[in-house]
């Protein structure tokens, strides 16, 4: 959209001083020499005298501030012109600068300014022709000067009216493609955050799990705990490297084949809590109900779970974790306790760590609450996602 606006523009290719010297060259050309000239073509004419000359000189020197000082220069050559034509009988385009002020005016946006001039104007010229005894204008000159400034004055009207719609127009273009730049920006943020959930809660549970059994397998000095530590590390890292690629699966190009297994969800809380099992808690899944949900709420609230387990492994110091799923109308909701000490806490208050700020933007995200807080014996996290319209 930019491109034609700027070559319609090119239509004049001057701008700025080189602009100014052209036109002001242009005019001194055409007044100085249309009045040299005249004085050749009718030999009797006694010419423009001193004076005359520097009035043009100076209506003519006017046009290089008619950009800057629109109002200032066609007043000057409106009273240039005026004292030319009565002081002299000299023939002389010197109307030309006043004129070529008037559209200047115009077009830099001092419409009602030309207007006035342009009244004051024929006023002074009507003024004039009844007192004057001799009659320097006819009736079909004056109807023609008057078109003159009427259409000098529009023109430049339009002029002005056509660079404001342009510079709108290309505003309203910016504007749009910086409004796209600034929305590509926040997806691609949204989908790093994204990404970097799904990296945190897939391999940050997995890791935990085999560090807790290699601790055990290191420390236990029971062949047969050490076996069944080893077995569950194999499990954990079996589990983390399908989970890295589902999760790697985003950013795989469009050549390559995408993953298909199903993403994790409620569904596979009993093979989560057996997973968890494995470093030495127990933990038991009470389901109150149950339908379908949609694939992201599905996969959040299996996520929070699965974080919230990990917390538990790795800070609670806890024996049993009980995993409750509620489903209500437009709703489900998942709870997570444990009978442990809690995370790391600050006053009595939990000191929220990557995993709790995760799951609470896994909720706030599909437009849910969470919570994580002690409770008597233990500590309680619970997550309220809307599955209806609301979602």
């Amino acid at each position: 959209m930019l491109r034609p606006m700027a070559e319609q523009r090119s239509v004049w290719p001057l701008r700025g001083r080189a602009a100014d010297i052209a036109v002001t060259g242009g005019v001194a050309l055409i007044v100085i020499g249309g009045t040299a000239g005249a004085q050749i073509v009718v030999r009797d004419d006694p010419g423009p005298g001193p004076l005359g000359w520097v009035l043009v000189v100076i209506g003519c020197a006017a046009m290089w501030f008619r950009r800057r000082h629109p109002v200032v220069v066609v007043l000057l050559t409106l009273v240039v012109s005026g004292v030319f034509y009565v002081s002299t009988t000299s023939s002389s385009p010197l109307l030309v600068t006043f004129v070529i002020a008037l559209y200047t005016t115009a077009a830099e946006g001092y419409v009602t300014v030309s207007v006035i001039v342009a009244v004051v104007t024929m006023l002074a010229v009507s003024y004039g022709e009844l007192r004057s005894p001799t009659r320097h204008v006819n009736n079909i000159a004056l109807f023609m000067l008057v078109g003159w400034l009427i259409a000098v004055i529009a023109v430049g009207g339009v002029k002005r009216n056509r660079q404001a719609y342009l510079a709108a127009t290309e505003q309203r273009a910016a504007e749009a493609e910086r409004t796209r730049e600034e929305e590509a920006r926040r997806r691609a943020t949204e989908e790093r955050l994204r990404i970097a959930r799904e990296l945190h809660d897939a391999l940050g549970h997995n890791l935990s799990m085999i560090h807790v059994q290699a601790s055990a397998a290191l420390h236990g000095g029971d062949p047969a705990q050490s076996t069944k530590a080893l077995e569950a590390i194999k499990q954990a890292s079996k589990e983390g490297l399908r989970e890295l690629r589902t999760t790697l699966g985003v950013l795989r190009q469009v050549d390559e084949e995408a993953p298909t297994a199903p993403a994790p969800g409620l569904a596979r809380l009993d093979e989560l809590a057996e997973h968890a099992e494995g470093s030495g808690l127990r933990v038991s899944v009470e389901m109150d109900g149950e339908r379908p949900v949609s694939p992201q709420v599905d996969l959040a609230a299996y996520r929070i779970v699965q974080e919230a387990l990990t917390n538990v492994a790795r800070h609670a110091n806890a024996r049993v974790a009980t995993v409750r799923v509620h489903y209500g109308d437009d709703v489900v909701c998942v709870e997570i306790e444990d009978d442990g000490t809690g995370g790391p806490l600050t006053g009595g208050l939990v000191t929220p760590g990557n995993g709790i700020h995760g799951m609470d933007e896994r909720a706030r995200t599909l437009g849910g609450e969470f919570s994580a807080r002690p409770v008597t014996g233990g500590f309680l996290v619970t997550a309220t996602l809307p599955t209806g319209e609301s979602a």
